[in-house]
């Protein structure tokens, strides 16, 4: 099976390709240029530097939120004019489980953090030791009210994500449980997890067409969220 990853839902941009439980090849920078620019050039490289026609791919794993409005719209239509045009399953793969797939096999909990502006994150909660286990589903909440939540919970919690940074002060503050923080190898989104979840879900039959794949925001753009009078 061979599925290629394409990741855009941040800073990060990437794409991979994993074939039969193989990185066979991944490109992925994380730099302030936009995705439009940067996608299809890297695929093309991805490609020549593979020798992969791209017909012989099985489906396409997208990162499909939550995460930059304008990222995730590029990412969605790269995948879904790719899927038109060799007639290939898409596989919509929610942002933050592909985050905590980067850390397979940490003990505790994985806590993936985005920066969602306003003192809140995209996060969710997930145990990788054995298996992907959603423990909380992706979501926007207050910093504030996550360090409460974790407190709570009395595990030990692995941070990565962009939203590391950005809180990492608030969170030593305010922790009462063991924590730690990815190092920079699996501190971002990686188009390489995409694929990889994305082979699994191919196997489990869980692709959608071109047509029906849409990216899940999670929240409101700001300027709509404005309009309507809610400043959060």
């Amino acid at each position: 099976m061979k599925i290629l990853g394409i990741e855009s839902s941040s800073l990060v941009a990437g794409v991979a390709i994993v074939t039969d439980g193989v990185l066979t090849g991944e490109y992925g920078v994380d730099y302030k240029k936009t995705h439009s620019q940067t996608l299809l050039p890297m695929l093309d490289e991805l490609v020549k530097l593979l020798e992969l026609d791209l017909d012989t791919i099985d489906g396409i794993a997208v990162a499909a939120g939550p995460g930059s409005f304008t990222g995730l719209r590029i990412g969605s239509a790269t995948a879904k004019g790719l899927g038109l045009a060799l007639k290939k399953p898409l596989l919509h793969i929610p942002t933050l489980d592909a985050m905590a797939y980067n850390l397979w096999g940490a003990a505790g909990l994985v806590c993936p953090i985005m920066d969602a502006r306003r003192s809140q994150v995209y996060t969710g909660l997930y145990h990788v030791e054995a298996e992907l286990q959603v423990v909380k589903g992706q979501c926007a909440m207050g910093v504030d009210r996550l360090i409460q939540e974790l407190n709570g919970m009395g595990e030990r919690v692995l941070f990565l994500g962009d939203g590391v940074p950005v809180y990492k002060k608030a969170l030593e503050e305010g922790l009462m449980v063991p924590f730690a923080f990815a190092p920079a190898q699996s501190g971002r989104q990686r188009a390489a997890s995409v694929a990889a979840l994305g082979e699994l879900y191919m196997a489990q039959g869980k692709t959608e067409t071109a047509a029906e794949h849409k990216p899940e925001y999670l929240r409101k753009p700001q300027a709509e969220r404005e309009r309507e009078g809610d400043r959060t």
